[in-house]
């Protein structure tokens, strides 16, 4: 019998009277064993190096500058995105451990970025 990809998501296993109740739609362990947010709350593994650069690729013609390479978690990645932002007197968002603060800002995060300790590079053009 074959099966689809359609057809094993659907008839995955929810709960268990085995396992001690829910499970976790991501690894399948029981909740109490679950460590799927202990994985994603870890700092991404980097070089070292934070590279700034200017993107204004899929915005329109809008540029940003783009802030990558910052070995921090989701917390302290938002509040240096924050204090980029208001150094910068621009709007941003942080995502996918990228920061983003709209406008050519390069120099003046580079400042920032050196002056709290970060080894920092100029990429791109």
């Amino acid at each position: 019998m074959a099966t689809t990809k359609n057809n094993q998501a659907s008839s995955a296993l929810v709960y268990s009277t085995e396992a001690g109740g829910r499970m976790c739609p991501d690894c399948r362990a029981p909740m109490a064993q679950c460590r799927c947010k202990e994985l994603k709350a870890r700092a991404p593994a980097t070089d070292g190096i934070v590279r700034v650069s200017h993107e204004t690729k899929g915005r329109k013609g809008k540029g940003v500058t783009v802030i990558k390479g910052l070995a921090l978690d989701a917390a302290a990645l938002a509040a240096v995105g924050k204090q980029l932002k208001t150094a910068c007197g621009s709007g941003g968002t942080v995502k996918d451990g990228i920061i983003e603060i709209q406008g050519d800002h390069r120099e003046l995060v580079i400042a920032a970025l050196v002056k709290q300790g970060h080894t920092v590079k100029r990429a791109g053009g």
